[in-house]
C-alpha cells in the first residue's frame, strides 16, 4: 500500500512515536493527517509547520463520546494508526488493580473502541478500490512473551496482539489490511528512565511506514524487536527465560 495521497489518522499524536508517525506519514506523501490527542493545542507548532496538511483532533480513546465526535469529523480516514497507549502498571503482584485496569482500558479496550469508531470510514475507503484502507496497531515485543517487570502492561499488549489477529481475519473480508507493530524500547517519555538501549521514535516511525507500504502484516521496526523476534521464532521458551531474568 502506498501512503501517498492517503488520509491518515494517528492516535496519541502529541509526542513520542505518535508525533513521529505524523511526520513520517507526511514524508510519505499523505494528503492529510488527523493528529489525535487529548489536548490538540499541543500540536499547534506541527500544524503550522505542515502548512495545512495536519488537522488537530481532540481525541481520548477511552471516552466513547470523544471517539464519536472525532469519527464524525474525520469521516474520510483511510489509514488508522492505533498508537495511543499507556504504561501505568508494572509487576502483576505489586501493581494496583486501578493501574492494571488503566493499561487495559487504553491498550486493549481503547484500541478496540477506536477501531470500531473509525471502521465505517475505513470501509468506505476500501470500497473505493484495492489497497485503499489499513489498520495499524502499535503493539510491543512484550506482546509475544511477558516481561515480568512489566507483567501487567505486557498482558494488556498481549491481549491487543490477540485482538489484532482476530481483526485481521474479520477485516480481510472487507479488503482492509491489518498490521501489527511489535516495537522494542523506543526513546520516549514512557521508558526514558529504563536503563536499556533505545531507538529514536523517528527511526521507528519511518520503519513502520515502510512496513505498511511493503504490506508486512507483522512489523518489527527496530534492532531490539528484530533480535527478540528471531529468538522467539527459534524458541519461545528461550525468550520467556530471558525476559524472566530481566525482572530482578
Amino acid at each position: 500500500m502506498n501512503l501517498k495521497d492517503k488520509v491518515i489518522l494517528v492516535t496519541g499524536a502529541n509526542r513520542g512515536l505518535g508525533l513521529a508517525l505524523v511526520e513520517a506519514s507526511l514524508a510519505a506523501g499523505a494528503a492529510r493527517v488527523y493528529a489525535g490527542a487529548r489536548d490538540p493545542a499541543q500540536l499547534s507548532a506541527l500544524v503550522v509547520r505542515a502548512e495545512g496538511r495536519v488537522v488537530p483532533l481532540s481525541l481520548d480513546i477511552t471516552q466513547q463520546s470523544s471517539l464519536d465526535a472525532a469519527a464524525a469529523r474525520a469521516s474520510d480516514v483511510s489509514v488508522l494508526f492505533n498508537n495511543a497507549g499507556v504504561l501505568a502498571s508494572y509487576s502483576l503482584l505489586t501493581s494496583s488493580s486501578q493501574d492494571i485496569a488503566q493499561d487495559f482500558s487504553t491498550n486493549f479496550f481503547g484500541t478496540f473502541a477506536a477501531t470500531k469508531a473509525f471502521l465505517p470510514a475505513l470501509e468506505r475507503a476500501a470500497i473505493a478500490g484495492p489497497e485503499r484502507a489499513a489498520l495499524v496497531n502499535v503493539l510491543s515485543v512484550v506482546s509475544l512473551s511477558n516481561l515480568p517487570a512489566l507483567g501487567a502492561y505486557s498482558a494488556s499488549k498481549a491481549a491487543a496482539f490477540s485482538m489484532t489477529q482476530a481483526l485481521r481475519a474479520d477485516l480481510a473480508k472487507l479488503d482492509i489490511r491489518v498490521h501489527g507493530v511489535f516495537a522494542g524500547a523506543i526513546d520516549t517519555d514512557m521508558v526514558r528512565a529504563m536503563d536499556m538501549a533505545k531507538t529514536s521514535p523517528v527511526e521507528v516511525a519511518r520503519a513502520i511506514v515502510e512496513g505498511v507500504e511493503q504490506g508486512l502484516e507483522d512489523i518489527f521496526p527496530d534492532p531490539m524487536s528484530k533480535s527478540l523476534f528471531n529468538l522467539w521464532r527459534e524458541d519461545p521458551k528461550q525468550l520467556e527465560r530471558q525476559f524472566a531474568g530481566m525482572s530482578g
